[in-house]
């Protein structure tokens, strides 16, 4: 259980930092650290990122940086958009998960690197 907490308040504190989705630390997270399968990180990952999403976008939102009718709008798709994909995580087998989130978490990191590269103007 402390393993779980401490994977919970690093990934809070890294989200909340570096305005990074919670998932992208906590799913890795739970399969290195919990032992956990990849379909069961991602689902813990998506319930216990509900109150972490709610306290940052409230703290956010106390400074003037949420776009709320964007928000509303990403919201409400992304919606439909997770029941797809929970609909297809439970259907892929467990290595094609774990290689789509790696490809993922690469792709972002390349392209963050890049931006952070990118010189000014």
């Amino acid at each position: 259980m402390i393993d779980a907490a401490l994977v919970g308040l690093a990934a809070g504190l890294i989200a909340g930092l570096l305005g990074v989705g919670g998932g992208a630390l906590m799913v890795p997270g739970l399969v290195i650290f919990l032992g956990l399968s990849q379909v069961e990180a991602e689902a813990t990952s998506l319930l216990a990122i509900v109150p972490t999403a709610v306290v940052g976008a409230w703290r956010q939102d106390r400074y003037g940086n949420v776009r709320r009718r964007a928000s509303a709008l990403l919201g409400g798709l992304s919606v439909a958009g997770c029941a797809a994909g929970v609909a297809a995580a439970n259907a892929l087998p467990e290595r094609a998960l774990k290689l789509g989130f790696a490809a993922l978490l690469v792709f972002v990191a390349v392209n963050l690197v890049r931006r952070a590269l990118r010189p000014p103007g």
